[in-house]
């Protein structure tokens, strides 16, 4: 699921307003050692005149332009560039995927949508923070803890005994999220062990930092922005030599740089187990996260390889600090699960998800609708056909205004594919102002219309790369 954030803050959070003249003008006056013409960004301009010249530069160049002087660099990874582009409406929304390559390796790739480049951000660290302690030397790599696209029905087979023996514990299970202007990597196995580890990396620098550890060692975790915040729900544990569910959740401050923990999720309707037997069989797993309507969304599943039991799933509250019951509708309806994750994006402050395999010619897309506790088809025909036999051949995530579906077919050639949703709210739903479809009004000769609502804004060939998740950052 993709996440949108403002800027990564400093030593101080930055407050974002319409700046009145008089404090435009203190922001802009020249500070002393700019006086000397060597310190000068651009010769013969005031500092304050170059750097706006900077900030109406599309940010896909700063990589190159900090190679220009030193003066160029500290003011391309200094937030008072950043700032002002906020201030000047040229804030850029960019696309990460993060993937699994091979040797066991995370790679992440960032997408200019409106240029259609890709920039390859540099190697995660290789020391895994508590190691470093627990275990006496900082030569473990973070690259040992990988993705979530390896089945997890591999890591609940270790509860029943059936444990496959190809099974790498130290090549699975991490998660990513997005908040306050940077991308974050955690958690995770390493050496069977589940890890707190968190690698946050800020764009404007391109560099990537050790942030606080999470308070509980957790992979195959879900995360979510809500109120610019992280949040961290389930996953699995090594406990006693086996693994374990976690029915905890934590949320991280970026601003204090500090985890805490919440209510656990009760997991009400797994407790409802006919028989002693199937309560111990069923695992109870948490499979998604969406932040929606100011509240935690968490679908839920009781899981026994090779079988899902969906279960609907539960609400977080952060205002009461609780959880609820997700309505029926909502938990029952949410589309198939893609390697034991629901894939779901939030735009416009509707809910989408993608089902793959809701129709026999491709995928759907659908929308919830919160009045009749219902999902309803928006897209009857998603083009997710032949694509390739990797657990994760597509994400969804919404970004400058439309969701976007990223596709791998079996040449390893991926897709970013953009719905027009307004064009297809216009075609087929004149009479309302609602952008909800109903199965019913879909017309008979769907798939020769549909495939005008998609654009290809972006391609690129990953190899034999497989997805582990996409972030959207705003800067």
């Amino acid at each position: 699921m993709g996440s949108l954030l403002s800027l990564p803050s400093r030593a101080q959070p930055i407050e974002y307003f319409q700046s009145s003249e008089t404090e435009e003008c203190k922001r802009l006056r020249m500070p002393p050692s700019y006086e000397d013409e060597s310190n000068r960004l651009i010769p013969s301009l005031p500092h304050e005149v170059s750097l706006e010249i900077l900030a109406r530069v599309p940010r896909i160049c700063y990589l190159n332009m900090k190679m220009v002087s030193r003066n160029w660099k500290a003011a391309i990874i200094g937030s008072e560039l950043y700032q002002l582009r906020k201030e000047l409406g040229r804030t850029e929304e960019w696309l990460y995927i993060l993937t699994k390559v091979e040797e066991d390796k995370l790679a992440c790739h960032a997408l200019d949508p409106l240029s259609g480049r890709w920039q390859k951000l540099p190697p995660m660290p290789t020391a895994a923070c508590e190691e470093k302690t627990q275990m006496g030397f900082s030569g473990l790599c973070l690259q040992n803890v990988m993705d979530s696209s390896i089945k997890i029905a591999d890591i609940i087979r270790g509860w029943l005994g059936r444990r496959d023996a190809s099974l790498k514990m130290q090549t699975c299970g991490c998660a990513s999220g997005a908040v306050d202007g940077c991308l974050y990597v955690l958690g995770g196995f390493s050496r069977s062990s589940a890890t707190k580890c968190v690698w946050r990396y800020d764009p404007c620098a391109n560099l990537w930092h050790e942030a606080s550890p999470m308070t509980t060692g957790r992979a195959f975790c879900k995360t979510s922005l809500l109120d610019n915040k992280l949040y961290v729900v389930g996953g699995i544990s090594r406990v006693r030599g086996g693994f374990t569910p976690l029915q905890s959740a934590e949320v991280y401050d970026p601003q204090r740089d500090l985890w805490t923990q919440m209510p656990s999720m009760p997991f009400s309707k797994a407790k409802l187990s006919p028989t002693p037997f199937l309560a111990e069989l069923l695992k109870p797993v948490a499979i998604g996260v969406t932040s929606y309507r100011g509240r935690l969304c968490v679908p839920q599943s009781l899981y026994s390889w090779p079988l899902f039991v969906d279960v609907r799933g539960e609400i977080y509250d952060p205002g009461t600090n609780t959880w609820v019951e997700m309505p029926a509708g909502m938990g029952e309806g949410w589309p198939a699960k893609q390697a034991g994750t629901k894939l779901s994006a939030v735009l416009n402050n509707e809910l989408y998800a993608l089902d793959p395999f809701g129709s026999l010619d491709g995928g759907q897309l659908k929308v919830y609708d919160h009045q009749d506790d219902a999902w309803k088809v928006v897209i009857g025909d998603v083009p997710v056909h032949n694509l390739s036999n990797c657990e994760t051949p597509y994400l969804l995530a919404s970004f400058l205004g439309k969701l976007h579906l990223i596709a791998k077919d079996i040449n390893n050639d991926a897709s970013i594919l953009q719905a027009d949703l307004k064009r297809l709210c216009c075609s087929y739903c004149t009479s309302s102002s609602s952008p909800i479809i109903s199965s019913s009004q879909i017309p008979e000769k769907l798939n020769e219309t549909e495939p005008d609502f998609w654009e290809v804004i972006a391609t690129k060939n990953f190899g034999t790369a497989e997805f582990v998740s996409c972030q959207v950052l705003s800067i």
